[in-house]
Order: C-alpha cells, then structure tokens, then sequence
C-alpha cells in the first residue's frame, strides 16, 4: 500500500470529502498520529485510507476550519495533485 503525507494545503476535493465522511464530527485526540519526521520535528496527523494508498494529511488550525466549512457539492475549486509524496516523506 503506498503511503502519504500530506499538508492541508495540497488537499484536493476528493480527500477533502473523505476526511469530513470519516471523522463527520471532527477528529480527537484518539484519531490523531504523533511521529517525528525525517528532519526530527514531530508531526500530527490524521489518517484516511482508499484502497490502495493510505494518507496522512497534517492536522492544523486550517485543516480543522477546511472539515467544518467543507460543502461537499462545491466541485468549481482546483484540485491538486498530491500523489507525488513517498513512503511517507514530507513534501
């Protein structure tokens, strides 16, 4: 399974609906992953998986605004690409 990480701001729509399908009322301090990165900073994460890849997006102030005002019908913003992490390396 390829794996992840990925920053709030590089969230496309698909993972976005994802993340307020899985945690609707939002996440708590259970559903959050604590690690150290390559660099030795910790990083706070929270997961959601597709069949084959399992994504780590980093929990933020941000992250937390996006799930609440998320519409799930707003299709118009751009999607981004964030295929391109590896093995769970930071972008």
């Amino acid at each position: 399974m390829k794996r992840v990480i990925v920053d709030y701001k590089k969230l496309d729509s698909s993972l976005l609906d994802m993340l307020v399908e899985k945690y609707p009322d939002g996440y708590g301090d259970g559903d959050i992953i604590s690690f150290r990165n390559a660099q030795g900073d910790w990083v706070e994460c929270i997961e959601v998986t597709t069949e084959d890849t399992m994504y780590l997006v980093k929990v933020s102030k941000r992250l937390t605004t996006a799930m609440e005002e998320y519409d799930i019908d707003d299709s118009d913003e751009d999607e981004i690409d964030i295929n391109d992490a590896k093995n769970f390396e930071e972008e």
